[in-house]
């Protein structure tokens, strides 16, 4: 039960995924999340060696209390829950900024905490290498109270080491997230592959179609984490987009949100840990897909532009990622 977009490598990837939330204190609540989405169709599903849609100060506390908290181990042992076979799953991951030096590290580590010989996609997760020898081991501070950034570390060498990934066969494909069209111009130039997709804040209040214009000229397919926007997000109540559900005959608001998506071949990874939110966003995106015509796409596209443009995850690294609507660093 899938819609398939076409990858620049020859591989085709669900355009729906099961995007994973970072475990909660159960972490049995999370392997039942993607045993149901796997159950009920999925066959696509985006987790990180590290979950990184949370502020810094939680990241710190919860780390310090000897939790990492990524959510590999339990996709993995909801994979295996399922009884779908592995070779019929899309598996995502991301290496996080403290391995840029150690790609294969972070790799080992998220193939034994999935059970498995191989990821289907591996994404550098954010363009920011960080210290990896600095005081903590996920965000390193510095004294001034600033993020510790390997300021010497060139990201085309995480991208080098992520083509050894590809050659060595422990990945199919590679990719990366975060990245805008400034930092994807700094790795294209010398890469021997391409990054298959690129993994982004996209929704109807940040639609990016800017960039989406350049990442297709690139053969690159975006990706969004956050379509539905962030929990308890306006989207899901914007008058617009409910009002073009309602004229298309769609149960929900949200069914717009992905289906307008999909529509521009962007793969929509949508999260939930509830069984019938994760049935209906597989069952409603698909649908959405086939009934929105020209007109409303024309009448989302402007939505952001008319004054609601808003991000809901931007990390204060304290350097330029080149992306544009993007918040001034804070002091």
């Amino acid at each position: 039960m899938s819609h398939l977009i076409a990858l620049n490598n020859g591989q085709t990837i669900p355009a729906v995924g099961f995007g994973t939330w970072q475990p909660k204190p159960n972490a049995s609540e999370g392997v039942r999340a993607v045993e149901h989405a796997l159950k009920a169709g999925y066959r696509h599903i985006d987790c990180a060696w590290y979950e990184a849609l949370v502020d810094c100060e939680m990241i710190l506390t919860s780390a310090s209390h000897g939790r990492l908290y990524g959510n590999e181990k339990e996709v993995g042992e909801g994979l295996r829950a399922s009884g779908v076979p592995r070779e019929e799953v899309f598996l995502t991951s991301k290496v996080w900024g403290t391995y840029h030096r150690r790609v294969e590290e972070c790799l080992d580590q998220t193939l034994a905490n999935l059970g498995t010989t191989y990821v289907d996609l591996y994404l550098i997760h954010w363009p920011v290498a960080l210290n990896p020898n600095g005081n903590h081991p996920i965000k390193p501070m510095r004294a001034n109270g600033a993020i510790d950034i390997d300021e010497s570390w060139d990201i085309r060498d995480t991208w080098k080491a992520m083509e050894a990934m590809v050659k060595k066969g422990k990945v199919k494909a590679i990719g990366v997230s975060n990245f805008s069209q400034m930092i994807l111009e700094k790795i294209l130039p010398t890469a021997e592959i391409i990054p298959v997709v690129n993994q982004l804040e996209l929704h109807l209040y940040n639609p990016q179609l800017k960039l989406l214009d350049y990442l297709k000229s690139k053969k690159i397919v975006p990706q969004a984490y956050s379509p539905l926007g962030s929990t308890n997000a306006p989207l899901l109540t914007d008058e617009t987009a409910t009002e073009i559900a309602k004229k298309r005959g769609l149960k929900s608001t949200s069914d717009v949100l992905l289906g307008y998506l999909l529509t521009k071949d962007v793969i929509v990874l949508p999260k939930s840990m509830t069984p019938s939110r994760i049935e209906s966003n597989l069952t409603g995106a698909l649908e959405a897909y086939k009934v929105l015509t020209p007109d409303d796409l024309n009448v989302l596209d402007g939505i952001a532009a008319s004054g609601k443009q808003k991000r809901f995850f931007s990390p204060h690294w304290g350097i330029d990622l080149g992306f544009d609507n993007w918040p001034a660093p804070t002091n």
